[in-house]
């Protein structure tokens, strides 16, 4: 992926300097236990941190390495392709204007409206602050863990989290979340699974756009891409982990689906093409 020496996005708070804060309650080892447990097996763990906050105490200062600095331009220069790419979706498909997500980078763990952010969860989108959350440790993890390494595999991650933010922007995302609310377990975690499913499809359309207007994919790009949507497919995750898969917990979609929808995206570059909620095949 070519990405050097673009602008990078305003939009992001960098808290990766801050004094690492710990809720009271579970305590800090919990909450990373319960936030792992949640990203391996595909649990939606923010109700098991409500009220985890507590009063913070401080900790040491994070020191920032050179992958570190180097991964934070990554990240705002794939921020800002979003904001261009959607502000101009938006306007020829959409008809009004697009509000850009803000994105936090930090290390460890951080506070969120939505529960603490760890380096566990993997990246993540809170619609309570229309804020993405991402401790770029994870990008290692991708690679050396999940066996789904490059620099667009990463830019798929964030382009994915950015993809809520605009079902946000859309409506979609707070409509579908307030069914969640009313149904049972297992009709939520089909629903989520059309959430994932929509913006591994929106990420897509992305990396059709960006290509067009930066020029900035490379050989093999979108096979990292599609090489990383296999990796953290539901039932890839619980496989992983040693469990048999069992479709009924699935909150993100199977390895084929998330492939096909980011496929989908990619060669219509219609936003019309990614509604996962009008169709019965998924």
């Amino acid at each position: 992926m070519r990405w050097q020496g673009r602008r990078g996005s305003s939009n992001i708070e960098d808290r990766r300097r801050s004094p690492v804060r710990r809720g009271g309650g579970m305590g800090l080892v919990g909450i990373l236990v319960v936030l792992a447990l949640g990203y391996v097996f595909g649990v939606d763990v923010t109700p098991l941190l409500q009220g985890q906050g507590g009063a913070p105490t401080q900790q040491g200062s994070v020191e920032l390495t050179e992958a570190d600095r180097r991964a934070g331009e990554f990240v705002s220069v794939t921020l800002a392709d979003t904001e261009e790419i959607w502000a101009d979706i938006f306007r020829r498909q959409v008809g009004r204007p697009y509000e850009p997500a803000t994105l936090v980078l930090f290390k460890t763990i951080t506070p969120s409206p939505c529960g603490n952010a760890s380096g566990a969860t993997g990246p993540f989108y809170c619609p309570a602050d229309e804020k993405v959350y991402l401790d770029t440790n994870f990008f290692t993890t991708l690679e050396r863990q999940m066996g789904a390494g490059g620099d667009f595999a990463a830019a798929y991650v964030v382009a994915h989290e950015v993809a809520h933010h605009v079902q946000q922007e859309l409506g979609i995302l707070g409509k579908a979340n307030q069914i969640r609310r009313q149904v049972s377990q297992a009709e939520s975690n089909q629903i989520s699974v059309r959430i994932e499913l929509q913006a591994d499809c929106y990420s897509g359309v992305w990396a059709r756009q960006a290509q067009a207007r930066f020029g900035s994919l490379e050989r093999g790009d979108i096979a990292e891409a599609m090489n990383a949507a296999k990796r953290i497919g539901d039932d890839a995750l619980q496989a992983g982990a040693g469990r048999v898969p069992q479709p009924h917990t699935f909150t993100h979609g199977t390895s084929e689906q998330r492939q096909r929808w980011f496929a989908r995206g990619y060669e219509t570059g219609d936003v019309q093409a990614c509604d996962a909620f009008g169709t019965d095949r998924l």
